[in-house]
C-alpha cells in the first residue's frame, strides 16, 4: 500500500496523465467572464462532486497547474493544498455562500482578539501589540468598534460591529468566502484572516498573532515537537488559502 503524508490507511491513485495545461472556458461564453479551466491530456478536471474545476483568473488556474504538474507516481491531495481549497469552494460553498458568510461573522461575534489575558504582563503586552493594531484598523476601515475583555466569559459584541462585518463580506463569492472561513479556523479569528485578505497585515504577521499565546507558552515550558509539526502543516494550510486569494486579484 502507498501512502501519502496523513494518509496511513487510505491508498494514492496512480498518476494516470502526463500533460496538465489551462484554457478559457469557452462554452456559453465563460470566456468573456474569464473562467479558466484546468485539463489534464486535454479533459477537464472535475471535483469530486463532478463539477469542472474552472477559476475567475489564468494566475490561479496555473497555480493548480503546477500542483497537478508536481504529483509523482502517485496523486496524493495533501500537497494539494491550493485544489483542496477550490474544490470546496466549488462543492461545498457555492449556493451556500449566505451560510458560510453568517458562519464567518458567527467567528467574529466570539473573536480570539476580543478576549485578553490578566496577566501574566509579558503576555498581556505581546497580545496588545499583536492584536490592538488589528481592532483599530476594523474600526477605520470599517466603522467596525469590537468590544475587548478579560478572562474567558463571553463578551457579546455591538450589533452595529457585527453588521460593519458582514457588509465588508456582502456579496463575496464562493472561493473568497472558502478562503476567508479557512484563514479564521485556522487563525481562530475572523479579524486575522479578513485584515490579510485586505492588505492590513501580511500572511507571516496573521500567523504569528494567532499564536502569541501559543508562543508564550512555548516561551515558559519549550516547545513539543508533535505541537510543532501539526502547527508547521496549519502553517502551509493557511499560505495555500494565502496564496489563492491572491491569484484571484490578478
Amino acid at each position: 500500500m502507498t501512502t501519502g503524508a496523513g494518509q496511513s490507511e487510505r491508498p494514492l491513485p496512480k498518476r494516470f496523465y502526463k500533460e496538465v495545461s489551462v484554457d478559457a472556458d469557452t462554452a456559453g461564453g465563460n470566456a468573456a467572464d474569464g473562467v479558466w479551466r484546468l485539463l489534464l491530456d486535454g479533459r477537464p478536471v472535475k471535483t469530486p462532486g463532478k463539477a469542472h474545476v474552472a477559476v475567475a483568473t489564468p494566475v490561479l488556474a496555473e497555480a493548480l497547474a503546477e500542483e497537478w504538474r508536481a504529483q509523482g507516481e502517485f496523486i496524493d491531495p495533501d500537497t494539494m493544498p491550493m485544489t483542496k481549497i477550490v474544490n470546496s469552494a466549488i462543492d461545498g460553498v457555492a449556493g451556500r455562500e449566505t451560510v458560510v458568510a453568517e458562519d464567518i461573522v458567527a467567528f467574529a461575534g466570539s473573536d480570539l482578539l476580543c478576549y485578553r489575558a490578566d496577566g501574566p504582563v509579558e503576555l498581556v503586552r505581546g497580545q496588545a501589540a499583536s492584536w490592538d493594531p488589528v481592532l483599530s484598523w476594523a474600526r477605520e476601515a470599517m466603522g467596525a468598534r469590537f468590544v475587548v475583555a478579560e478572562g474567558v466569559m463571553p463578551v457579546v459584541q455591538p450589533d452595529e460591529a457585527l453588521a460593519a462585518f458582514a457588509k465588508e463580506i456582502d456579496g463575496a463569492e464562493a472561493l473568497e468566502l472558502c478562503v476567508l472561513h479557512a484563514l479564521t479556523t485556522l487563525t481562530g479569528s475572523a479579524l486575522l484572516a479578513l485584515a490579510h485578505t485586505r492588505g492590513a497585515i501580511s500572511a507571516e504577521a496573521a500567523w504569528t498573532a494567532a499564536h502569541v499565546d501559543e508562543d508564550y507558552q512555548i516561551e515558559q515550558w519549550g516547545e513539543d515537537q508533535e505541537a510543532s509539526t501539526r502547527r508547521q502543516l496549519r502553517w502551509q494550510e493557511f499560505l495555500a488559502a494565502s496564496t489563492v486569494f491572491e491569484a484571484l486579484r490578478c
